[in-house]
């Protein structure tokens, strides 16, 4: 059974096309118009083996603000789509990821509930022309919009552009691991019987 979404949202500030297959091999095409982003959709597809097509035209004359959060609630839905019933998926994942002076990590559930932790600062306000303040934006969208308990900590690191890719690749290979299916499973990973 193929899990994947095809997903179009239009609003007066952006119009985004999103495809995402959860159990691909990490090959993208990723345009949002905003090059540090698309470099960091790249990270993230890659290192989770997520194969992933987006399409972005935002109101970049306003900022980028838009288009990266709108992104993310459009990514999040995806994800939710693709999962399906969520019969069958280990439900937790989590990385530790290094990245030269950077450490980040990482830790989901796919519950149903969504919550965001996110402790890690910037010392620039953009890199490239992303705005730093919305990593966060762009994650607690993605929970949101997904239904996911989301906890991302940078733990150490110095230069910003390693302390984002970091989260991004981190973010990647903990969703990899939370939406594998566990052969030994029957069911849903819930002592309630749902998620």
């Amino acid at each position: 059974m193929s899990r994947e979404a095809s997903l179009n949202r239009t609003t007066k500030e952006t119009d985004i096309t999103l495809c995402l297959e959860l159990d691909g091999r990490g090959e993208s095409q990723i345009n949002t118009g905003i090059g540090f982003f698309d470099h960091m959709l790249y990270g993230f597809s890659k290192h989770g083996f997520f194969d992933l097509d987006v399409d972005v035209t935002g109101d970049l004359a306003v900022d980028c603000h838009h288009t990266i959060e709108d992104t993310g609630i459009v990514l999040g839905n995806a994800i939710k789509k693709a999962l399906g019933d969520k019969k069958g998926v280990k439900r937790f994942g989590s990385c530790i990821l290094p990245m030269d002076e950077t450490l980040v990590l990482c830790a989901i559930d796919l519950s149903g509930r969504p919550y965001l932790s996110f402790e890690g600062e910037f010392t620039t306000e953009k890199v490239g022309y992303m705005d730093t303040e919305m990593v966060k934006e762009f994650f607690y969208a993605i929970s949101y919009s997904a239904g996911m308990n989301l906890h991302i900590k940078i733990l150490s690191g110095s230069n910003n552009h390693h302390k984002i890719e970091a989260v991004f690749k981190a973010f990647g290979r903990a969703l990899d691991e939370a939406v594998s299916l566990e052969p030994r499973l029957n069911g849903i990973l819930s002592t309630k019987g749902s998620l």
